[in-house]
């Protein structure tokens, strides 16, 4: 199976790594980190073993691929200055499986109509992972995945995925409704991402040590489910409980929205709060708290990148 991974940051680099430990061939196309990591590969320090990952190839852009990739992995942060179409474009061939592994909601229409011949994949990661240098990738917590094809159902595709990942001992689930998990997994990012930035550079334990935020939290969450419904997306309201109970058991983290704050990198605003703010407002749903994120969000999102 050869994979090409475009975007291969933490996230990127991780599962492609797995893949690769799987049997797959998988090249990756990496930009920031490209010196280092063609000359030495990846260390990933994982709470599931240490691992070097060296890819097949390492290319600065998608034209270099020469090959026709079974599966392109997309891992790329979803920012408006960032074009996935454009980007990936020259590698997508005839039975290329495309598969979006990123946050937020609403995000596969412009990579589904661009490429209407080939399957889309849409999946999600639950895990807590960073860069902390160039090549070096630290593995804190979770690595669960779910995928399913765009905009519904399951295929041999997505099997084989499974398969592969889970060979590689990363828990990798099928799911026919692969809208709807993105809004479960959202109830976890809208408030968690934003207001570790908000609050002042703080990790999850912090946020839910202080009782304020942590009915923020809860507010933020059941607005979430809110907008979810509107769109005929139904998620049991022990979602709640059980996403903030998973996190009080997790070691302390730094979201990557507060890292990319920290290295005044864009963040992922329109992502994980701009696009459900907009179905929101389509549907006559009132989600104050997220709106109140959002609102501030860009602002600092706009001065941190000054």
């Amino acid at each position: 199976m050869r994979v090409l991974v475009v975007g291969a940051g933490a996230i990127g680099s991780f599962y492609g790594g797995k893949l690769a430990q799987a049997g797959a061939e998988v090249s990756v196309v990496c930009r920031s980190d490209y010196e280092v990591v063609k000359e030495k590969g990846y260390n990933i320090e994982s709470i599931l073993g240490d691992f070097h990952f060296k890819p097949h190839k390492v290319l600065k852009s998608a034209e270099e691929f020469e090959d026709n990739p079974d599966f392109l992995l997309v891992t790329l942060k979803v920012l408006p200055e960032i074009d996935p179409v454009k980007l990936i474009a020259p590698a997508v061939k005839n039975g290329t499986t495309i598969m979006l592994l990123q946050n937020g909601v609403d995000i596969e229409k412009p990579v589904a109509n661009a490429f209407p011949d080939n399957q889309l994949i849409s999946g999600l990661a639950f895990i807590c992972v960073n860069r902390v240098a160039p090549g070096e990738v630290r593995h804190l917590d979770y690595g669960r995945l779910v995928i399913g094809v765009y905009p519904r159902g399951t295929s041999e595709e997505t099997k084989t995925l499974a398969e592969y990942f889970n060979r590689a001992g990363i828990l990798c689930k099928e799911d026919s409704d692969i809208l709807k998990a993105r809004w479960q997994k959202l109830i976890w990012n809208a408030p968690f991402n934003p207001i570790s930035v908000l609050g002042g550079g703080i990790d999850t334990e912090t946020i839910l040590e202080q009782e304020e935020m942590a009915l923020l939290v809860r507010r933020v969450m059941e607005e979430v489910r809110a907008i979810a419904a509107s769109e005929g997306h139904i998620l049991d309201e022990s979602v709640v409980d059980q996403n903030i109970n998973d996190t009080v058991k997790m070691e302390p983290y730094k979201t990557s929205m507060l890292l990319d704050y920290e290295a005044k990198r864009s963040m992922e605003v329109e992502a994980i709060l701009g696009n459900s703010i907009r179905i929101a407002r389509k549907n006559g749903i009132f989600a104050c708290h997220m709106q109140t994120l959002y609102a501030l969000l860009k602002s600092v999102d706009n001065k941190n990148r000054r």
